[in-house]
């Protein structure tokens, strides 16, 4: 997909498709379906616009939140750690070289306080299944952990995971703001068939999901202590 960008007030070209992305700019889009990288382009640059905050220069509408954010209900919900949980794993964002045999898929997201603030350098460390559904027990494919950024925001490429038996989809998480509680968790797809069998499935732990021409992008913000 081309996406040519210019800031308000730039002439447009008569021959593309005029639209308004999240960042306040003017972007004209082409008929092809956007790459991974387009939407993790757009979610890096996107300036954070948080309630307590106010709007930050440029932006015309809100930051999409986790529900739960700012409403005084629960924290991200907790779960079960798993039994092929490894201590010690690397810092490392590039998962996706560990299996170059599944389907990509690009994870995006914050961690906020339960009063909407962003969590800078907190811990995400995730883990989870290869295209088969297998997990790597004695080395560190397809698991890592890294830190985020000033505006509490986190990526990492990988794969979409395999099945493993007697379980849906999903990833292991843990999130911990710096002095903070671990929170241990999965995060699910939403439209999973299995979703339904598997006994500690939590929809409110799906990402939102969109399909691109070379894979997957998921998003979820995380909500902690």
């Amino acid at each position: 997909m081309t996406l040519l960008v210019a800031k308000s007030g730039s002439i447009r070209p008569t021959s593309a498709q005029w639209a308004r992305n999240d960042l306040g700019f003017h972007v004209w889009r082409y008929s092809a379906m956007p790459t991974r990288r387009h939407f993790l382009i757009s979610f890096v640059a996107a300036p954070i616009v948080l309630p307590r905050l106010g709007h930050a220069a440029g932006a015309s509408a809100e930051l999409p939140l986790t529900a739960n954010c700012g409403d005084d209900h629960d924290l991200t919900p907790a779960q079960t750690e798993g039994p092929y949980f490894t201590p010690e794993s690397p810092e490392k964002k590039d998962f996706a070289s560990d299996s170059p045999g599944g389907e990509r898929m690009t994870l995006v997201g914050y961690v906020l306080t339960k009063d909407c603030q962003p969590v800078e350098k907190a811990l995400i460390e995730l883990w989870h299944a290869d295209e088969t559904g297998t997990y790597d027990n004695s080395g560190y494919k397809l698991r890592g952990h890294q830190f985020t950024d000033a505006e509490g925001k986190w990526w990492f490429e990988t794969i979409v995971p395999g099945l493993y038996p007697g379980r849906t989809r999903h990833y292991h998480v843990k999130v911990q703001r710096p002095g903070g509680n671990v929170l241990t968790t999965q995060l699910y797809f939403a439209d999973e068939p299995d979703n339904k069998r598997d006994r500690i499935f939590n929809a409110d732990l799906s990402l939102d999901i969109k399909t691109t021409s070379d894979g997957k992008f998921g998003r979820y913000d995380f909500i902690v202590a």
